[in-house]
């Protein structure tokens, strides 16, 4: 299934971005892993048919980093307000179809995973990517029904995130999931995902 993939990127600037992971190992360490990352993310996201877009943090930087940005990918500024306020908007601006939306800061994502989850989609409604900490790595709407009350009352950056979000959706929504996966947001985190880092990139 066709349909547009939307990576949020904030610019990977030391003290911008892993903050609380920069707190344990140094901000300029955290950056690092964070382009990494990104690295690892951009080049999977490139391996399927689906719309490439950068959604990025902040607006005007959306047009620097083209060392680490591959050209192939359109880019999009983020809007303002929490995540769930811009991930509305970029859900809202995208072009016509299904809709996937995922961050660079979970090193285990592939390829086959992106390709999974919008094949889910032609039977779901909505497919998420959950994490290890009650998050969420990925999420993915077909658009097929409006989801009006979408991220209300979410509790961010809590272990309540994924359970909150999918109470925001319509109760005659058909919901399908991705692989659990680690996202990297702490030392703990790094350790546990620090040879995923190191690995050969596998499609």
């Amino acid at each position: 299934m066709n349909g547009s993939l939307i990576i949020f990127l904030k610019a990977p600037k030391a003290g911008r971005v892993k903050t609380r992971l920069g707190r344990e190992v140094g901000m300029g360490r955290a950056a690092v892993l964070f382009r990494m990352m990104v690295s690892s993310t951009l080049a999977h996201a490139q391996a399927g048919a689906w719309r490439k877009i950068i959604a990025v943090d902040p607006p005007g930087e959306i047009y620097g980093w083209r060392a680490h940005w591959p050209s192939v990918f359109e880019r999009m500024p983020q809007a303002p307000g929490d995540l769930g306020a811009r991930m509305k908007a970029a859900f809202d601006a995208a072009p016509k179809g299904p809709v996937i939306i995922i961050g660079a800061d979970a090193p285990q994502m592939r390829a086959h995973h992106l390709r999974a989850a919008f094949k889910a989609l032609g039977r779901a409604d909505a497919v998420f990517g959950p994490a290890h900490d009650g998050g969420y790595w990925l999420i993915g709407l077909s658009r097929s029904k409006p989801a009006p009350k979408l991220f209300e009352n979410v509790r961010w950056s809590s272990e309540h995130a994924l359970a909150d979000t999918l109470a925001s959706l319509p109760p005659d929504f058909r919901v399908a999931y991705a692989p659990t996966l680690r996202d990297i947001d702490d030392a703990a985190d790094l350790k546990a995902a620090g040879p995923v880092l190191r690995s050969k990139k596998r499609f």
